[in-house]
């Protein structure tokens, strides 16, 4: 006889993932309120689990043991510094030493009878993906943390969501829909993006059923609202909504549709990891699921409190493929321990200050410029001289690569549209393509007096 099947709903006691993680509404008036002592001592017993947990993995005990450190090291939360960081790209190198699923996964598709598995992957904008396996587990503990932050922006239980994410092999669209379904009550509508519901039709959407909050980027919830006034509409009148849970401009948000905007931090692996509460000063960190420190992006040595630096992420959440002290190179800064006006003791965290890399996140989906160029040789008539422009237009991110080509300049328009219609049909976003002649990027790349080639060059807060 095979092996029994184990479905998900056998794979999770639900009742432990509510007594470990309580869900919203509930968790704002326990847990969240928590003292210092309690969260410290909720942690630490979470972090060593974790760690233990980790050893197992054979990406964390190999760079575990050339580093000298073992998971009985941990006998306080600081005692986490003395593990070593890893970055994206060690995550790229395990892919290509152990393809195709690298040797950092927690969970893989041998045991998936046992182990009821989802496998997302980021944006895979640099050649290949990044993929992910998640266990039962931490698919529903990820929803509920997802809830947590989608209640803290203002949805409410039983409330009707227009989910605008693209349903891809992203997590983001999957992981809003989880949580509003399983954690909330709420009634989602999977519109998909506007490749895949025009827009105009998500419109009609929101106002015929009376949509709470849209979930998307905000530079398409601003597109709903531009192609709501050519049908007549006034957007804060007559859109319904209650929260504007979109990761977007705050003060455009606010002054378009007259609601409270709440910042958040999260990434593809892990889900939500902090929001703001009423008082806006500064980002709740759910230290039941997370440890967050801040280091210093070049030597990855701590940073002080206030002082801005890479985010260095631990989950203690998890069942499966771990992060464990995960140098995420997006830049951020702590605020000092001390309680918030709002009552919560949890550690605060400033808002996403940029990359200490060059990825962008275009309309959700992380693109790196040096992908842009790797992709831009697949096509006949391109050298491997290029750069990349991240612009902003009618309140939308947009990346411009300029490339240069040795054909007749006759044959630039037919070249720019084979290369565009790649990288769409590669990254699943689009990116303005210009093909020019020799040398016609010299001034951009300083080719003629830096040591080093500049590929990239952010222009979005220019006037």
């Amino acid at each position: 006889m095979g092996v029994p099947l184990r479905r998900p709903w056998q794979a999770v006691d639900m009742a432990e993932v509510e007594r470990q993680f309580p869900p919203p509404p509930e968790y704002f008036d326990g847990a969240f309120l928590a003292g210092p002592d309690e969260i410290a001592a909720t942690q630490l017993r979470r972090l060593q689990a974790r760690a233990r947990q980790a050893y197992e993995v054979s990406f964390f005990r190999r760079r575990w043991d050339e580093a000298g450190f073992h998971p009985d090291h941990i006998g306080s939360v600081d005692d986490l510094w003395k593990a070593p960081t890893y970055t994206i790209d060690d995550i790229r190198r395990s892919i290509e030493d152990a393809p195709p699923w690298g040797d950092y996964q927690g969970a893989l598709p041998d045991n998936a009878l046992q182990e009821p598995l989802r496998l997302y992957m980021s944006g895979g904008t640099t050649g290949k993906a990044r993929p992910t396996f998640y266990t039962a587990w931490d698919r529903e503990v990820g929803a509920l943390l997802m809830a947590r932050q989608l209640h803290m922006q203002g949805l409410r239980p039983g409330d009707m969501v227009l989910n605008s994410w693209s349903y891809g092999l992203h997590n983001g669209a999957f992981i809003f829909d989880e949580a509003v379904y399983k954690w909330l009550n709420g009634i989602v509508i999977t519109a998909s993006t506007g490749n895949v519901t025009a827009t105009r039709r998500q419109v009609e959407l929101i106002l015929q059923y009376g949509v709470a909050a849209v979930l998307t980027t905000g530079d398409y919830l601003l597109r709903l609202a531009d192609v709501a006034e050519e049908m007549g509409y006034d957007p804060q009148r007559d859109f319904p909504l209650r929260a504007i849970p979109n990761v977007g401009d705050r003060e455009v948000l606010e002054k378009r549709f007259g609601l409270e905007y709440f910042a958040t931090y999260g990434f593809h692996e892990v889900q939500c990891v902090a929001v703001e509460c009423a008082a806006h000063d500064g980002l709740h960190i759910f230290e039941d699921a997370y440890v967050v420190q801040v280091v210093d992006p070049e030597t990855g040595t701590p940073v002080a409190d206030g002082q801005q630096g890479s985010l260095c992420i631990t989950e203690i959440y998890k069942t499966g493929s771990p992060q464990f002290r995960y140098n995420i190179l997006d830049l951020s800064s702590l605020y000092p321990p001390g309680q918030c006006s709002c009552g919560s003791w949890l550690r605060r965290m400033a808002p996403f200050a940029g990359r200490a890399d060059t990825m962008i996140k275009l309309r959700g989906i992380n693109v790196w410029p040096e992908a842009l160029g790797e992709l831009a040789l697949d096509v006949p008539g391109t050298t491997s001289d290029y750069f990349v422009r991240a612009l902003r237009r009618d309140n939308r991110d947009e990346l411009r690569l300029s490339v240069v080509s040795v054909r007749p300049v006759e044959e630039h328009e037919s070249v720019r549209q084979a290369l565009e219609e790649h990288i769409r049909e590669r990254l699943g976003v689009r990116v303005e393509v210009e093909v020019v002649r020799p040398g016609a990027l010299d001034d951009f790349t300083e080719v003629d007096r830096s040591p080093k080639l500049k590929r990239f060059r952010d222009e979005r807060g220019s006037p």
